[in-house]
């Protein structure tokens, strides 16, 4: 009888132990840590953070405007913009009528992911310099507008502003303010702007002021 009872308890003994073996659950062996993602900017664990694309920006400067854009895709820059070099705030809406005066970024190794912005003028008209700016937004304080384009002048009031527009060379009707100039204005520059109603003459852009 001794000798069956202790066949019986080998016997279990070998199935416990195969049933350890076989649950992985069992083992009280602490699991590897699994990393976690790297940080941005940082090295991952399988190696350096893959650097940022460049590629070789033209010089597209004199250029149709619409020719330079399509070779500044073509080189892979494809965050385009334009704006009225001359300060006017005319919009590019048909881009073979105008040509490059200025880019930036300025042409070199540039990343493929900046925004390349061009200065530009209609076909007939010369480049300036250097690109004139747009009238800064007035504030409580009435700006010297003389000179400036009429739409660019509009824009930097406040978009309440009450505004009277007439032509100080004949009786033509003021259709395009981004082809007219200021010649006069009321209130006049360095006066207080508080509301009030605010007056222009102007003449078109290739007139003189009388």
């Amino acid at each position: 009888m001794r000798t069956h009872h202790t066949a019986a308890l080998l016997a279990a003994a070998a199935a416990l132990t195969t049933l350890t073996a076989c649950n992985p659950q069992a083992s009280t062996d602490p699991k590897p840590a699994t990393p976690g993602p790297a940080a941005p900017g940082t090295a991952s664990p399988s190696g350096p953070a893959p650097a940022a694309k460049t590629a070789t920006l033209p010089d597209l400067v004199g250029k149709g405007l619409q020719t330079a854009q399509d070779e500044a895709q073509a080189a892979g820059f494809y965050a385009l913009k334009s704006h009225d070099a001359l300060g006017r705030d005319r919009l590019q809406a048909l881009d073979r009528n105008w040509k490059v005066c200025s880019q930036s970024p300025a042409p070199g190794r540039v990343g493929t992911g900046a925004t390349v912005d061009f200065g530009a003028v209609k076909l007939e008209e010369t480049c300036p310099a250097t690109d004139a700016p747009a009238p800064k937004p007035a504030g409580s304080t009435m700006p010297d507008f003389v000179g400036q384009g009429m739409k660019a002048v509009r824009a930097a009031l406040p978009g309440n502003a009450s505004i009277t527009v007439k032509d100080a060379v004949q009786s033509r009707m003021v259709l395009q303010e981004s082809n007219w100039k200021v010649c006069t204005q009321n209130p006049a520059a360095g006066a207080a702007l508080n509301g009030q109603p605010v007056a222009f003459t102007v003449a078109k852009t290739e007139e003189t002021c009388p």
